[in-house]
């Protein structure tokens, strides 16, 4: 028997923010960010949100927006975003991201650089490096032969949500709770004992979706079927048992001698309703941010016919 959605999901762009982008659900967000920086850090005591939409210094430069931005009363900068589907440069995206807030803190005429903390906290709804078990990666500024923190300014903070696997009863930490009630909130009918806290009756309040107003009924329900489509696209191969990978220089190697790719001109061979599959599969791709090197991977098809697809649908580049 198919579960029933009771809840938003968090993993949506709307859920994300309904539950830790509002002003009224600020409690939320530092509630998270403490159980997520324990006991690397003090506790948070306030938030205030920032403009997420950051200009580089010259007028060439890459425009960044961020999820969540937001500054403690005691100077931390903390960028908290949602990551649905893998990015083959996700590191270096972290990276660039995290200057932005650095360089803000700049001072014209006489400074000393001094600078606050700099948190940059992903979610990802996705396995990171699948051959790590951890869930929860911190990283740092570290001195490669002591192992002694270089700098206590820069911080990313990486939560693999899909490789958490506890259970309700095996919950400890306030962060395990956290992890608990994101990866089964949308099916949560009510509380388990152990996460039974206020905090979380909030989240579950919030979150039930026979309390959102139509409008935002209607823009999560657009939200919804986006985060799927892009799910079902990365799953598309799976599904028909095809095999993704470079074998022996071969770009793509598929299952029982099955091959796509472009033929004497042809655009692509697929079966009966399949191309309308693979275009709305490259654009959500590509709305995630996804590089046209790895959407083509993903769905089977040349970069050329990726950027062909791409100017059909008007996000030619």
């Amino acid at each position: 028997m198919q579960a029933i959605a009771r809840n938003i999901n968090p993993f949506t762009d709307f859920g994300f923010k309904k539950i830790f982008g509002e002003e009224a659900t600020k409690d939320l967000l530092l509630d998270f960010i403490n159980a997520v920086l324990e006991p690397e850090t003090g506790p948070i005591a306030s938030l205030e949100f920032s403009r997420n939409e950051h200009l580089g210094t010259g007028k060439m430069d890459k425009k960044v927006v961020f999820d969540i931005y937001c500054i403690a009363e005691s100077g931390e900068r903390f960028i908290v975003e949602m990551q649905k589907a893998f990015q083959l440069n996700l590191r270096d995206r972290s990276l660039y991201y995290a200057t932005y807030p650095v360089q803000e803190q700049g001072k014209r005429g006489n400074w000393n650089y001094s600078l606050q903390p700099v948190y940059c906290i992903s979610i990802l709804d996705f396995s990171m490096d699948p051959e790590d078990g951890r869930y929860l990666q911190r990283v740092g500024l570290m001195d490669i032969e002591t192992g002694k923190r270089f700098s206590d300014k820069l911080h990313f903070v990486y939560v693999e949500v899909p490789k958490f696997q506890k259970k309700e009863s095996e919950l400890e930490t306030k962060f395990e709770k956290w992890l608990y009630v994101l990866k089964h909130l949308e099916f949560l009918e009510r509380l388990p004992g152990s996460v039974r806290e206020k905090i979380f009756e909030k989240v579950m309040d919030i979150a039930t979706i026979t309390n959102l107003e139509k409008k935002d009924l209607r823009a999560y329900e657009q939200s919804l079927k986006r985060y799927r489509d892009l799910k079902n696209a990365l799953v598309a191969s799976e599904q028909k048992g095809e095999q993704i990978g470079l074998e022996k220089g071969e770009q793509i190697g598929l299952e029982k001698g099955e091959q796509i790719g472009l033929e004497k001109g042809e655009q692509i061979g697929l079966e009966k309703g399949e191309q309308k599959k693979i275009r709305s599969g490259i654009v959500n791709l590509y709305k995630e941010n996804m590089p046209l090197n790895l959407i083509a991977r993903v769905m089977e098809v040349s970069v050329s016919e990726v950027e062909k697809i791409l100017k059909e649908q008007g996000f030619g580049r």
